[in-house]
């Protein structure tokens, strides 16, 4: 009679079960040659030795699970969180919502002098650009004032002043995607990219000269050090752009050969409100109107008198550059926003909880997921495909939808507008715009999710999240692969 020993037994299954890979992937009859096709890539791509799949594909017209790998697996969404803020911010907000900047007085008389304060007021617009600073000052000129004696205040309380989301990466602080967070924002182009300055470095016409630097909104706010040379044109070009922690400092050096193309980087300012409110001073002294005081900040009081007022362009086309540009600065302003609006609390906090109650009225289960940010830029967000798939199918119901889809990018439409973060990809003409999709990156970690019209002239809904890679800018190409093969189903 053989002796068996149980703990060898526990020992055993619990090695074996160790050593199984962690796959779950199912089909719906009819579909072995789709699951074939992408197992294949999935099982077989060397960049995903070691990397985590979530994967889900679901029919657009019922929402039936045609494919699932790892698909109920918490992962980084990356930027592909973006699709529950903004499905959330168009349930509460709305698609013709808009944000207003206001210019107010505490003044008892509006006269050339104004014997009081006055108040620049933001309402979280994130699209507030220097030309609506300067309208605001026009405005202030065409009522005729000439002298403010007092101080020029700085309203953002709409929002707590917590500038950061609570896992942004401190090496991200002075990149224009981990920008502070304000209610009183400006953006210096018109792809919004706001608390930001965009800075362009182009070598000078002989050896030896100092680069040329062009700051866009142009400002006494951040300070530019000048350290870059123009070399010969066979030398290297190698430019370092830093800001200094906590100021409002830019270092610029290095080396520009001559007749190189200029050099564009986009920096976070430190302190986006007072930058905003320095850039509305600048404007009306070019008008001829003086502050004899500082600036400061602080809240409009109750008494005080509104003397104009910008709004900004209605959600749903501010849903645009959020989407297709994948803003990170948007999905926490309209985090908070939300917050505010159904919490009275313009925080992270309280608009999270907001957009976890919408979501959940779209049938997603916020319960299984970690939601820690609006952008996605958080390493400890975990979303499972599934839920992101099952997101896509219920949004396809609300009345918003159109505005929803038309915000996402278009895979193989170079125009920056509608392309956007998809314009270099999937650019086959038998690719060309039959994906509409959101892309994410973050360190390690790289998401597709959205809709694919196939051959056979169905619609598929997707959701690839790539996690745990050596290098996720290899994930691209995979993704593209895997979203190839539904195309041509």
């Amino acid at each position: 009679m053989i002796k068996i020993d149980k703990r060898m037994v526990i020992i055993l299954i619990t090695m074996t079960i160790s050593l199984m890979p962690y796959t779950q992937v199912s089909a719906m009859t009819g579909n072995q040659s789709l699951t074939h096709q992408l197992n294949q890539v999935i099982m077989k791509d060397p960049a995903l030795q070691g990397a985590i799949a979530g994967i889900s594909v679901r029919s657009g017209a019922n929402g039936a699970i045609l494919y699932d790998y790892q698909g109920d697996v918490r992962l980084r969404p990356a930027s592909n969180m973006k699709l529950l803020t903004a499905a959330a911010a168009l349930k509460v907000l709305g698609e013709n919502y808009t944000f207003s900047t206001e210019v107010q007085t505490d003044a008892k008389k509006i006269e050339k002098t104004i014997k009081g304060d006055l108040y620049l007021r933001g309402n979280g617009d994130p699209t507030l650009l220097k030309d609506d600073i300067e309208n605001l000052a026009m405005a202030i000129e065409r009522i005729g004032v000439k002298k403010i004696k007092g101080n020029l205040v700085a309203d953002d309380s709409r929002y707590d002043h917590v500038r950061y989301s609570l896992d942004m990466p401190w090496s991200d602080e002075t990149a224009y995607y981990g920008a502070q967070i304000s209610a009183l924002t400006v953006s210096p182009t018109k792809d919004y990219d706001s608390g930001s300055i965009r800075i362009k470095v182009k070598p000078g016409t002989k050896i030896g000269e100092k680069a040329k630097i062009t700051v866009t909104p142009k400002s006494n706010y951040v300070k530019i050090i000048n350290l870059a040379v123009t070399v010969a044109k066979d030398d290297k070009k190698k430019i370092k752009i830093e800001r200094m922690h906590s100021k409002n400092t830019v270092t610029i050096e290095g080396t520009l050969p001559l007749n190189t193309k200029e050099t564009k980087t986009w920096i976070g300012v430190w302190e986006p409100t007072l930058f905003a409110a320095t850039l509305f001073r600048q404007a009306l002294a070019e008008r001829g109107i003086t502050v004899t005081g500082k600036i400061k900040t602080g809240t409009v009081p109750e008494q005080a008198k509104l003397l104009t007022k910008h709004q900004s362009m209605p959600l749903s086309e501010l849903l645009i550059p959020f989407m297709k540009l994948s803003n990170n600065v948007h999905a926490e302003i309209l985090i908070k926003e939300m917050g505010k609006l159904k919490k009275g609390e313009g925080s992270w906090d309280k608009g999270l909880t907001v957009m976890k109650s919408e979501v959940a009225k779209l049938g997603v289960n916020p319960n299984i997921m970690v939601i820690r940010d609006g952008s996605g830029i958080s390493h400890v967000d975990g979303i499972p495909a599934n839920q992101l798939s099952k997101l896509l199918f219920s949004v396809q119901k609300e009345k918003w939808f159109p505005v929803y889809l038309n915000s996402l990018p278009v895979a193989g439409n170079s125009e920056k507008m509608v392309g956007g973060s998809l314009r270099k990809r999937l650019t086959d003409p038998s690719m060309t715009g039959r994906v509409k999709a959101k892309t994410g990156t973050i360190s390690t970690v790289t998401s597709l999710s959205g809709y694919v019209d196939t051959k056979s002239g169905q619609t598929l809904i997707f959701s690839i999240l790539l996690n745990n890679m050596l290098d996720e800018t290899k994930g691209k190409k995979i993704e593209d692969t895997l979203v190839t093969i539904l195309a041509n189903q």
